[in-house]
């Protein structure tokens, strides 16, 4: 009851902003981009509340839990991205007066072909991207509400829709500001007072986390997926409602299994996964899959994360919305500030996870980490209270994340694949959200912090080259955009789909397969590269650069301007 009454609040919140939006939106330019009339400010608090999905709410947590110290990288990539963002992108980017991702590539380079072809890449992204945020929020019911998994697909896929249907950009911008402040309370209350009741009695025990590796009560593990685990000494359970006793050795738990374990029962060991306070896991390194390679590992997800964050097509609309080049570059600035901020917090609640809760460890469900903890701590009121309005702030990351990728997927079909009027726009986001959800249905055993990378591995293999070498490189053509996009498309989404289908591999390969960006994008920019230096640029590709990178006219700085255009001439002329 405590969780419907704090979630009920941010859907409906999120409903009537949706609605308020309605009679501000008359064209297409109001849907996608909310007229250009967006201020830095809110801006920003719209980019850090739509960047900080599953994945960053309750996604890290998880796979500090799982991983160890080691996931603190994600976040690190993730906000460095946007140091990145800011320095080569954001400002170009709005100046080019595009509306989408599509728009950009066949402004700067008159190409309906690439066109069409970074819609289809939109579309590969924005699937990788909603998918777990779908999957989370009926994860996070499931667990905290005891609702089935599929209510809370489908509620995040209707109120999402629905608002977006309503009052596009401009519903969206003000539902993300709004569920930024929002998540940002709700992540930081929550963990100071975590670490106030937990550390004032096991704070030497949780840095040295020994006598955790027993059950402190009666654990009920439920798995989604088969699970094999080392079991250490011999282990009384109630498997499936039959009592047994489990001997020394490996143990495999089957999807859908639910084995009881008592009271004082030792934690078996994951197979492949770091040991409870064991040195692996608090290496701070990401071992991916335990294949023996950290470093290599914790490189391969760096590079995705912080090139993938210039490529990812829901952040780069909402420079879009600023009213000029200036603007979009004071909303990248802010916007590292803020999320430097939040991510102080997700190894908190990691790290009291994997101390607190190690049953979900064992179960697959560390994503639900965050909403865990509360109950954990304190079975009273206080700890119902904390869990719902962690739930509240979870269920406003997975909304807002969704909106702006809904948002790019459907200006992708109803704007650069097939384009039509706002009717269509609108049409195609009730389409999307329906493929999603379905797909969402059947991903309940994936992690939403490796998905979102995968996310990130895909931008950074097409978006990022396309847009660093069209911005800053006279000599790209059409012919070399489309076959560098094209050749990280296939080389990063072939590694993935190899990854989740192909044969089980071992070592740095497995590393290279599963998180393909250290040889993905020099392949990309490569591709690019060689086959635009064996073409020419059109004459009208000096102009196209200059419109890039000039400041937009101001009446008291004619000077400027002046020596701007003379500067940059000569630079494209040599």
């Amino acid at each position: 009851m405590g969780v419907a009454l704090a979630v009920a609040p941010v859907v409906l919140v999120t409903l009537l902003i949706g609605v308020r939006g309605v009679a501000a939106m008359r064209t297409t330019s109001d849907f996608l981009v909310a007229s250009r009339r967006i201020s830095p400010l809110v801006n920003s608090a719209a980019v850090s509340g739509e960047y900080l999905s599953a994945a960053s709410f309750l996604g890290i947590a998880g796979l500090v839990v799982k991983d160890g110290i080691g996931a603190l990288w994600y976040p690190v990539g993730f906000t460095a991205g946007y140091i990145a963002m800011l320095v080569l992108v954001a400002a170009p980017m709005r100046r080019s007066g595009a509306l989408t991702v599509p728009d950009f590539a066949e402004a700067r380079l008159n190409s309906p072909a690439l066109r069409r072809l970074a819609a289809v890449v939109v579309l590969v992204i924005g699937t990788i991207y909603v998918v777990p945020q779908f999957r989370t929020a009926g994860l996070v019911l499931a667990a905290v509400g005891g609702t089935p998994y599929w209510v809370g697909v489908v509620l995040a896929g209707a109120a999402v829709s629905v608002t977006l249907a309503l009052g596009g950009m401009r519903a969206a911008t003000y539902v993300q500001a709004f569920q930024f402040v929002l998540k940002l309370l709700l992540f930081l209350i929550p963990a100071i007072w975590l670490v106030l009741q937990a550390g004032a009695v096991n704070r030497t025990d949780a840095l040295n986390p020994v006598e955790f590796t027993h059950f402190a009560r009666e654990t009920p593990v439920r798995f989604e997926v088969d699970v094999t685990m080392e079991i250490r000494e011999p282990t009384p359970v109630r498997r499936n409602g039959v009592i047994e006793t489990l001997p020394p050795g490996e143990f495999t738990a089957h999807s859908q299994d639910e084995v009881v374990f008592g009271t004082g029962a030792a934690v078996p060991a994951v197979r492949g996964g770091a040991a409870l306070g064991g040195p692996d896991w608090r290496r701070p390194l990401l071992d991916l899959g335990d294949q023996g390679h950290p470093l290599l590992g914790t490189w391969a997800v760096l590079i995705a994360t912080m090139l993938g964050t210039m490529g990812l097509p829901h952040v780069l609309m909402r420079f879009h919305t600023s009213p000029d080049g200036r603007a979009a570059r004071r909303t990248a600035a802010i916007t590292v500030a803020l999320l430097g901020v939040f991510y102080l917090f997700p190894g908190v609640y990691g790290v009291l996870g994997r101390v607190l809760v190690p049953g979900l460890y064992l179960s697959g469900a560390t994503d639900t980490v965050v909403v865990a903890l509360p109950s954990q701590v304190d079975t009273g009121w206080a700890g119902g209270l904390f869990t719902a309005l962690l739930t509240a702030g979870a269920f406003a990351a997975f909304l807002a994340t969704s909106l702006g990728l809904l948002l790019v997927m459907s200006g992708a079909l109803a704007h650069d694949l097939v384009p039509g009027g706002l009717r269509r726009l609108r049409i195609a986001v009730f389409g999307v959200a329906g493929v999603m959800v379905l797909l969402a249905l059947r991903s309940a055993e994936l992690d939403a912090g490796v998905l979102v990378t995968w996310g990130f591995t895909v931008a950074a293999s097409t978006f990022c080259p396309l847009l660093v070498l069209g911005i800053w490189w006279p000599r790209l053509t059409a012919t070399g955009g489309i076959a560098g996009v094209l050749t990280g498309l296939v080389a990063s989404s072939g590694s993935i789909l190899l990854a989740l289908a192909g044969p089980p591999l071992h070592g740095w390969v497995a590393i290279l397969v599963q998180q393909p960006a250290p040889w993905s994008v020099p392949l990309a920019f490569g591709a690019m590269a060689l086959v635009s230096l064996r073409g020419r640029p059109p004459g009208w590709s000096t102009a196209a650069m200059l419109r890039l990178h000039l400041d937009e006219p101001r009446s008291t700085r004619p000077r400027d301007r002046s020596s701007t255009v003379r500067r940059l001439t000569r630079l494209l002329n040599r």
